[in-house]
């Protein structure tokens, strides 16, 4: 039987994935599994190669791994969600909510995917568009949340919200989350968002710092669609996904945000529910 390709996304910044990518790669080959590397580094651990940029190669891929934190497989699932590849994380981080895998379950894990005895789960993406009338200027995808903000958070944001073209909000803050429910225990959270069951197919509106009392997050269905409208006067605003900045929005354009038609498939390989997850992820930030 041909083995399964696995590619590996590792964060090489960080000194835990440099000291344990050797063994890591060790047993993937001892598990049946053929490890990939990105090119930079693959000679060096005798493994092929390959292109994080070339969708031939990702497709040639069975399952991918990040190793880091949650935001290394972020930065994954940029190049493998339009493409349907499984994946998942091992935590050399902090936290680590979406990356589950740890050093102590490391072994048993892989053990688990090279015999294939795994489960796949399905996430929501959310898609934003930043709109000028109906001409779509800049797009992007977003596995935890979208953000629209000030470039200097020492003055206010002002913006409008439209749900299916309705009013629904009109905030003054620091900035706007809409996150995922996978995205609930990233910045949404830290903005006193509500923790969320990941597989909720869900939007969660977080306003950062808001100047009034009276905002609050708002979860709705993702099927609703929202749009995010500068107020007139206001200075520039900023849109991120997932970290990574989209482009500048500005008073005569807005943010359109509704379900993407992509879904990020994670391997299951432990058998931690997310509510035991949570606890333990944070009780121990406490």
């Amino acid at each position: 039987m041909k083995a399964k390709r696995l590619g590996i996304f590792p964060n090489m910044t960080k000194e835990k994935v440099r000291t344990n990518l050797q063994n890591f790669v060790s047993l993937c080959k001892e598990q049946g599994l053929e490890p990939l590397l990105p090119m930079d580094i693959c000679d060096a651990f005798q493994c092929e190669g390959f292109s994080q940029t070339d969708e031939a190669a990702l497709r040639s891929l069975d399952f991918a791994v990040s190793l880091g934190g949650d935001g290394t497989l972020l930065k994954m699932a940029g190049y493998i969600v339009p493409l349907g590849i499984p994946a998942f994380g091992v935590n050399y981080g902090k936290l680590g909510f979406l990356a589950e895998i740890d050093s102590p379950s490391l072994r048993k894990a892989i053990m688990r995917l090279g015999r294939g005895d795994y489960e796949i789960e399905s996430r929501y993406l959310l898609k934003a568009e930043i709109m000028r009338g109906e001409e779509c200027l800049a797009s992007a995808h977003a596995l935890n949340e979208l953000v629209l903000a000030k470039g200097a958070f020492s003055k206010m944001a002002h913006m409008q919200t439209y749900i299916n073209g309705k009013p629904s909000g009109s905030y003054s803050a620091d900035g706007l989350i809409v996150a995922t429910a996978t995205g609930s225990t990233a910045y949404s959270l830290s903005a006193g968002g509500p923790l969320v069951q990941p597989e909720l197919e869900v939007s969660i509106i977080t306003p950062i710092c808001a100047h009034s009392l009276a905002a609050r997050t708002l979860v709705i269905p993702m099927s609703e669609v929202i749009d995010l409208k500068p107020k007139a006067g206001s200075e520039d605003m900023m849109l991120s996904a997932d970290g990574e900045d989209v482009g500048d929005v500005t008073e005569d354009t807005y943010v359109r945000i509704a379900k993407s038609p992509y879904k990020m498939q994670f391997i299951r390989l432990t058998s931690r529910d997310y509510y035991q997850t949570w606890q333990q992820k944070l009780m121990s930030n406490d």
